[in-house]
C-alpha cells in the first residue's frame, strides 16, 4: 500500500470482529480511506454506522471509544467484516473499486454456530456478498449504506436498519 491512500492503491480490509455468540454479521464492502487511516471500521466521522447500530442495540456507541464500541457489538451478538478482502481503489467510493479479491465469507459463516442473519451495508456489499453466499440458510438483509456518500435521509436508513434487532433476540 502506498502512503497516499487516495491514489490507486491495493487496499485491504480489517480482520473480522466476531465470536461464537455472533447472531448478526454486518458486512461492508471495503473500508474507505479515512477508516484505513484510523485503522477502524467506519472511521469516517460522517459515516452513520455507529449511530445506526447503536439504535439497533439500544447503546449510544458514539459515546464510546473504538475498542469499547467493538466490545459492545460483540456483547450484543453483532459481528463485522467486509465482503472484499482487498482491491484497487482511488479514493473511497465503491464505484472506483477494481480487481477485487473476496473474503471467504462461507468459511467465516461456518464458524458462527449462533448466526441468524447477515446484513449487507450498502449495494456493493449486497451484490458481492449474495454471490458468495448463494445457498446460506441465514436471513440476508440488504441495508441502505451508512456512508455519507449515500444521501438517503438518516430517518429512512434507520427505519430499515432497525429490523436487524429482530435477529438479536
Amino acid at each position: 500500500m502506498t502512503d497516499d491512500l487516495s491514489a490507486l492503491a491495493r487496499k485491504r480490509c480489517f480482520d473480522p470482529v466476531v465470536n461464537a455468540d455472533t447472531r448478526l454479521l454486518v458486512l461492508g464492502s471495503l473500508p474507505g480511506d479515512k477508516s484505513l487511516r484510523a485503522q477502524q471500521y467506519y472511521g469516517h466521522p460522517q459515516n452513520k454506522f455507529w449511530e445506526l447500530m447503536g439504535a439497533v442495540i439500544a447503546v449510544d456507541l458514539r459515546l464510546l471509544d473504538y475498542q469499547a464500541r467493538l466490545a459492545a457489538l460483540l456483547a450484543h451478538g453483532v459481528g463485522l467484516w467486509d465482503v472484499i478482502a482487498e482491491a484497487e481503489r482511488a479514493g473511497s467510493l465503491d464505484g472506483a473499486i477494481r480487481n477485487v479479491s473476496h473474503n471467504p465469507l462461507s468459511d467465516l459463516v461456518a464458524t458462527l454456530p449462533r448466526l441468524r442473519a447477515i446484513g449487507f451495508n450498502g449495494g456493493t456489499s449486497a451484490r458481492l456478498g449474495r454471490k458468495q453466499l448463494p445457498s446460506t440458510k441465514h436471513a440476508l438483509v440488504d441495508l441502505p449504506s451508512s456512508s455519507p456518500a449515500y444521501t438517503l435521509s438518516f430517518a429512512s436508513k434507520l427505519q430499515v436498519w432497525r429490523q436487524l434487532s429482530d435477529y438479536l433476540l
